[in-house]
C-alpha cells in the first residue's frame, strides 16, 4: 500500500472529518471559549500521529539503531517504513497528494522519531528541508512535479546550499549559475549535504549576479536540480562523529544544465527563499533535539533506579536526583520552545525569533542532557555497550547544522533589538 493510500485510510478510519492544518491557524491550541486562554491538550489527530511515530520508534528504530550507528549504513528499510506510515514528507500539500500537515504536527512526529535515533530522524527530516523552498516558493507545475513524485514512492531530496568555504556565511557562496538561452549552466562545489548521495533532486542555491558587490538579496537564485543530471559528481560518504547512518556528502557541479523552468520565483530571489525555509524547518530540528534529550533522560532515570552504591539506588543520592531534576526541567522547557515556534508559523505569523530561540535552546539542552546522562552512568556511560555514549555523540550536530548555536544568537539579538527600535 502506498503512503498516500495508507494515510487516507488512516484518516478515514480514525479521524472522520480530518482536514489539513496547513492553511489554517494552528489547531494544536484549543480555546474552549473566548477569553479562556491556552490549552496544552493535543487534538485527537495529533495524538494519533504522535502515537504512530512513538510506536514506530520503540518497536522498529531502537532495536536496530546501534547497529546502524556501528556500520554507518543508510537505513533504507526504516525510511521505507516511515513513508508507508505517513511519517515522512508531512508538509507536502494535499494538492500534490500529501497530507498538508502543519509544522506543529511535524514537530510531534520528529520528537518521537528522534527518541529512537536521530540519525534516522535527520535522514527523514532532511526531506522537509529540501522540499520547503519548493513548498513556499514553487509554482503549481514545480510542486506537482517534484513534490508529487515523493508521495508516489519513498524518494529523498536534499537542501544543497553549504559549501566548503560558506556555511554560516551563506552570502559567501561561490557556486555560479550562468544563463545560456533557456538554460542555466551551474559550476561549483557543495559540502555537508544531508541525503546528498541518496537524493532524487536538490534545491540548489547559486550566484547568478557576478558582481561581488551585489547584495545577497539579489545575487543568488534558487534552482531545482535533478540528481541524475550530467555533470554532477557525488563525493564519498563523510564519516561523522554522530548520526552516522545519515548520508552526508560533498557534491561537485560541473557544467550542469538546468532548464529555466526550474528556477524558483525568479532570478535573484534565491537567498530569501533559502532563508525563509529555515523558519519552518528549525522548529522540527529543535523537536529532534528534544527527542534525543528525552531519551537520554529516560535512560539515565532507569539506570539510576537500578544502579546501587553505598547500599541504595543512586537515585536516592541527592546529587543524582538533582541532576535528573535539572535534566527534566530542560527537556520540558525546550519542548515548549519548539511548540511556540511551530504554533507561530502555523498561525501564519513570521516566527524567525521563536524558531531561532527554539533551535538554539533545544540544541544546547540536547548536549547538556546527553552529557549528564553519561555522567549518571559513570564508567558504563563511556562504553559502547550502553546507549548514552551514542546519544552524546549524536547531540553535537544540533548545535551546528541548520545554523550554528552562535548564528541563532545573532538572529535572536537582531530580532530582539529590532522590536525595541520599532
Amino acid at each position: 500500500m502506498s503512503a498516500l493510500s495508507a494515510s487516507r485510510l488512516l484518516r478515514t478510519l480514525v479521524w472522520p472529518g480530518w482536514k489539513s492544518h496547513s492553511s489554517k491557524p494552528a489547531q494544536n491550541v484549543q480555546l474552549s471559549k473566548p477569553g479562556s486562554g491556552f490549552s496544552f491538550e493535543l487534538t485527537d489527530e495529533q495524538k494519533e500521529f504522535q502515537a504512530t511515530a512513538r510506536k514506530f520508534a520503540l518497536e522498529e528504530i531502537i532495536p536496530v539503531a546501534a547497529e546502524y550507528d556501528r556500520t554507518g549504513e543508510y537505513p533504507v528499510p526504516l525510511i521505507k517504513r516511515a513513508w508507508e506510515l505517513g511519517l515522512m514528507n508531512s508538509h507536502i500539500p494535499e494538492s500534490c497528494g500529501g497530507l498538508g500537515l502543519g509544522t506543529f504536527e511535524a514537530c510531534l512526529i520528529t520528537e518521537e522519531l528522534a527518541y529512537g535515533c536521530t540519525g534516522v530522524q535527520t535522514a527523514i527530516e532532511a526531506n522537509s528541508l529540501g522540499q520547503m523552498p519548493v513548498i513556499i516558493a514553487g509554482n503549481e507545475q514545480q510542486k506537482k512535479k517534484y513534490l508529487g513524485r515523493m508521495t508516489e514512492e519513498p524518494l529523498m531530496c536534499a537542501y544543497c546550499v553549504t559549501e566548503p568555504g560558506a556555511g554560516s556565511d551563506v552570502a559567501g557562496i561561490r557556486t555560479r549559475a550562468e544563463r545560456k538561452g533557456d538554460e542555466y549552466v551551474i559550476n561549483g562545489q557543495k559540502m555537508w549535504i544531508t541525503n546528498g548521495g541518496k537524493a532524487n533532486w536538490y534545491f540548489l542555491l547559486a550566484r547568478t549576479d557576478p558582481d561581488p558587490r551585489a547584495p545577497a538579496s539579489k545575487a543568488f537564485t534558487g534552482f531545482i536540480v535533478e540528481a541524475n543530471s550530467p555533470g554532477i559528481q557525488i563525493g564519498r560518504k563523510e564519516l561523522n562523529m554522530g548520526q552516522r547512518c545519515s548520508d552526508t556528502r560533498g557534491i561537485v557541479f560541473e557544467d550542469v544544465r538546468v532548464p529555466k523552468e526550474n528556477v524558483l520565483i525568479a532570478e535573484g530571489a534565491g537567498f530569501k527563499i533559502a532563508m525563509g525555509a529555515f523558519d519552518k524547518t528549525r522548529p522540527p530540528v529543535a523537536a529532534g533535539a528534544v527527542g534525543l534529550a528525552r531519551r537520554a533522560l529516560d535512560e539515565a532515570t532507569r539506570y539510576a533506579l537500578e544502579r546501587k552504591t553505598f547500599g541504595k539506588p543512586i537515585v536516592e543520592h541527592q546529587a543524582v536526583a538533582f541532576l535528573l531534576a535539572e535534566m527534566a526541567m530542560k527537556v520540558e522547557l525546550a519542548r515548549l520552545g519548539y511548540q511556540r515556534a511551530a504554533w507561530e508559523v502555523d498561525a501564519g505569523r513570521r516566527n524567525t525569533f521563536y524558531a531561532s530561540i527554539a533551535k538554539a535552546f533545544a540544541g544546547d539542552v540536547a548536549n547538556q542532557v546527553a552529557t549528564d546522562a553519561v555522567q549518571i552512568f559513570g564508567g558504563n556511560g563511556f562504553n559502547t555497550e550502553y546507549p548514552v555514549e551514542k546519544l552524546m555523540r549524536d547531540a553535537k550536530i544540533y548545535q551546528i547544522y541548520e545554523g550554528t548555536a552562535q548564528i541563532q544568537r545573532v538572529i535572536i539579538a537582531r530580532e530582539h533589538l529590532g522590536r525595541h527600535k520599532a
